[in-house]
């Protein structure tokens, strides 16, 4: 039996998706992120055999998850920091019954669905799988027993993240898989990418995200991405922001 777990905070402006503050308003930043997790929700459920869990924060917006995505079980975050938050979701699956354990970001929307896939299949042969972010963190990590080293001996916040991982695996004896390299969006120059992708694809990719967009560009063409100076690059805080789901 899979898990596919996605990671999620509930969204409020001037908390939610601030590297993107500006070009966006606090209120779009929220709502931009809010159409990604809605957009991550509708990949999870496509991926056959999976059973579906919604990892949460806040403590108290459970009614808010339960309203957005009636269909997924909720799994409150529990832990320090970020390793000891995806550890502790990964092992309570593992725990549970779950033969096979994915978690993944919610600031991926256009990710492609068979990558999950490929996820599950890596699994059958391999101790744990890994999908890197090309600037040197992951999306996605997964296990089919719990392996707390892989999670909370790694420095977070890096751009070395998956580099650690597999080095970490490697000291395990565990064999880990690597999925094809993928992107999020925490930045104003990642929104410019994620807005060039779109325009390439159909137009049933990633729905609610285009259409925040649309929405936003359409009554703020002022609020037009641009690429940022080196000050305001992808900071190494980020990618805890990725999972936790408040950059």
């Amino acid at each position: 039996m899979n898990a596919l777990l996605v990671v999620a905070k509930r969204p409020a402006p001037g908390q939610t998706k601030t590297r993107l503050t500006p070009p966006l308003t606090p209120g779009q930043a929220a709502q931009l992120y809010e159409s990604f997790l809605c957009d991550t929700l509708d990949l999870i459920r496509r991926v056959p055999g999976a059973r579906p869990l919604l990892a949460y924060l806040p403590e108290g917006a459970e009614d808010y998850f339960r309203a957005l995505a009636p269909d997924f079980e909720l799994l409150p975050q529990v832990g320090d920091d970020l390793g000891a938050r995806l550890d502790n979701a990964l092992t309570h699956c593992l725990s549970d019954g779950f033969t096979r354990a994915v978690i993944l970001d919610s600031d991926s929307p256009t990710l492609p669905a068979e990558y999950l896939a490929q996820a599950f299949a890596a699994l059958e042969t391999a101790d744990a799988v890994i999908g890197p972010c090309d600037d040197g963190g992951y999306y996605l990590i997964g296990l089919k027993r719990p392996a707390p080293r892989l999670l909370r001996e790694v420095k977070m916040s890096t751009p070395h993240v998956t580099r650690d991982t597999l080095s970490l695996a490697a000291e395990e004896k565990l064999a880990i898989a690597q999925l094809p390299t993928w992107y999020d969006v925490d930045t104003a120059a990642e929104l410019e990418r994620l807005r060039a992708e779109l325009s390439a694809l159909p137009p049933d990719r990633a729905p609610h995200t285009r259409a925040a967009l649309e929405g936003v560009f359409k009554r703020s063409p002022a609020a037009s991405p641009r690429r940022e100076t080196s000050a305001r690059t992808r900071t190494l805080s980020e990618f805890e922001d990725t999972f936790l789901g408040n950059g």
